[in-house]
């Protein structure tokens, strides 16, 4: 579905700052995973994410989605087939337009090729969807996004991907700056959109049980490699301490991501 094939990305080349964040590094995501990606700060998930994105481009290597080379498209070309939705839940959305004025345009993006105009039975559809959030958001397609709670423009956001119909969705930890409760709703709603319609997924995230809980897949990234991937019968088996052992295995080293630990 989506593969990085020996990637390399130096940022400040030549300069006292350098820094090489990717070695040739090798990935495949196939059709219906969903992949979440753990690491302590530093490990390269964001970086991973721009890169697929279209974000930035590697030194060398190259993107392939879906059999297409798109190493050098750039990042509004992809973000026709890739949704991606940041851990700022302002981020998402635009807040001086309406809730039907946001919705409208990512279901312009989800209909590619034709022409919809918004009308009555545009609304009530919007109606509908924003009523499977349930937070009342249903009777308030006039008010403009700024006034929703980050809880609530987090979860439009999500509602507003989905209806784009991306190939491959790219959650950036994207519950990390809500709080608890509305934490959970956005978890919930994700879990059910990525069921419901079979997205491929990558989600980034800090808490391990939630990595070890959530998807088929888990990669686990250190020092800009994938150090460890694990997926069917021995992901079920995981607990977060058998995880950390594994780490230190692979990498004879401890891990040390204090965040990671805790959210247990």
């Amino acid at each position: 579905m989506i593969s990085v094939e020996n990637a390399t990305l130096t940022f400040n080349a030549g300069t006292p700052n350098e820094n090489r964040v990717f070695d040739a590094l090798n990935l495949s995501v196939d059709k219906g995973d969903f992949v979440t990606v753990i690491g302590s700060n530093g490990a390269g998930k964001s970086t991973l994410f721009n890169l697929l994105a279209g974000t930035v481009t590697p030194d060398a290597g190259r993107i392939v989605l879906n059999g297409k080379d798109v190493t050098k498209a750039p990042e509004y070309v992809r973000a026709r087939t890739i949704g991606r939705i940041f851990q700022d839940p302002l981020a998402g959305t635009a807040s001086n337009m309406t809730l039907e004025d946001n919705m409208m345009v990512c279901l312009k993006k989800g209909f590619k090729g034709l022409r919809i105009s918004l009308n009555r039975g545009r609304r009530e559809f919007f109606r509908e969807q924003l009523r499977f959030l349930d937070m009342g958001l249903e009777d308030r397609l006039k008010d403009n996004v700024g006034l929703l709670s980050g809880g609530q423009r987090q979860a439009l956001t999500l509602l507003m991907m989905v209806l784009s119909r991306p190939e491959l969705v790219l959650l950036d930890e994207h519950t990390a700056a809500l709080d608890p409760r509305n934490a959970d709703i956005v978890l919930s709603l994700t879990t059910h959109f990525v069921k419901e319609y079979g997205l491929t997924t990558m989600m980034v995230t800090h808490n391990m049980q939630q990595a070890i809980n959530l998807g088929n897949r888990l990669l686990m990234m250190d020092a800009g490699e994938v150090v460890l991937d694990i997926r069917g019968e021995k992901k079920k088996d995981l607990t977060v301490d058998k995880l950390v052992a594994m780490f230190s295995e692979v990498r004879n080293k401890t891990f040390t991501s204090d965040e990671a630990l805790l959210s247990r």
